[in-house]
């Protein structure tokens, strides 16, 4: 594995690290965009062989360990609320971009954001806003609100997944915990059973994945209107248990172009 990699992208405005599977996006609005930038690449180095040296444990159900790393445990404490099965490994690219920002905020930006492959932690000064495009519409987080993450997941992104959702997108407190949330009600938009759906075991497509034998989705035939309203009233029915938890502040599911949007009263278009 090549060792990490930090470049300006050609706008001269947004910093692009890379190292093995992480590949970030940064960019800082203010005056200190350049001391900060310095401040992520340093601590970019040797954050990823910090997870590898952890794995083994992340790749568990928490246990009680304590782990040494400081992104591993962002991970640990994201994924403890949660509900069902549930490692670590479902937080990491939330808390390797939470881990980034807090590096960035030393230089007291105004606006802020790391996108780690679509899994976004950001900081927002009074006054500032964020857009960003979720699974069914875009998603508006101001400086007054309480989110300072956003995640996707779904059965056609990166990671597998249990479930059959399209994508399902998250607004949290943090990435890492809109990272875990994401993920499992992406999990728990089904149809156990459903002959049209194609499953494998995780560890045919992944030797080393967390999930192990447990069954992945890897094709979704056609639905009718009612299966789909099934499955996504079951991703809902999670992510309002979630949302009531104060674990998440709003929630976009998406399947088979039906969509379901769980926020509160007045964060829902009159049109959804």
């Amino acid at each position: 594995m090549s060792g990490a990699e930090a470049s300006l992208l050609p706008d001269g405005k947004r910093l692009h690290l890379h190292h093995g599977p992480i590949d970030l996006i940064l960019e800082v609005f203010g005056t200190e965009r350049g001391p900060a930038y310095a401040c992520a690449v340093k601590r970019f180095q040797g954050l990823l062989e910090g997870l590898v040296e952890e794995l083994p444990s992340l790749r568990r159900p928490l246990d009680g360990r304590v782990f040494a790393d400081p992104v591993a445990r962002r991970m640990a404490r994201a994924v403890a609320p949660f509900e069902g099965f549930v490692t670590p490994m479902a937080a990491v690219a939330g808390a390797v971009a939470d881990e980034i920002l807090d590096v960035l905020l030393q230089c007291r930006p105004a606006k802020a954001y790391v996108n780690n492959g679509g899994d976004i932690a950001f900081y927002l000064a009074p006054g500032e806003g964020l857009t960003v495009q979720g699974a069914s519409g875009p998603i508006h987080i101001r400086a007054e609100d309480r989110a300072r993450g956003l995640a996707t997941s779904g059965w056609r992104g990166r990671s597998l997944s249990l479930g059959i959702a399209d994508a399902v997108s998250v607004a949290a407190g943090t990435a890492a915990g809109a990272d875990a949330a994401a993920t499992l009600i992406a999990n728990a938009v089904d149809l156990p059973g459903h002959p049209g759906i194609r499953r494998v075991p995780a560890s045919e497509i992944s030797p080393e994945s967390d999930l192990g034998a447990r069954l992945v989705t890897t094709g979704v035939g056609p639905l009718s209107d009612q299966d789909c309203q099934m499955a996504l009233t079951r991703g809902a029915a999670l992510a309002e248990r979630f949302r009531a938890r104060g674990l998440i502040e709003q929630a976009q599911l998406s399947l088979a172009g039906r969509r379901r949007i769980v926020a509160p009263r007045e964060e829902i278009p009159a049109h959804a």
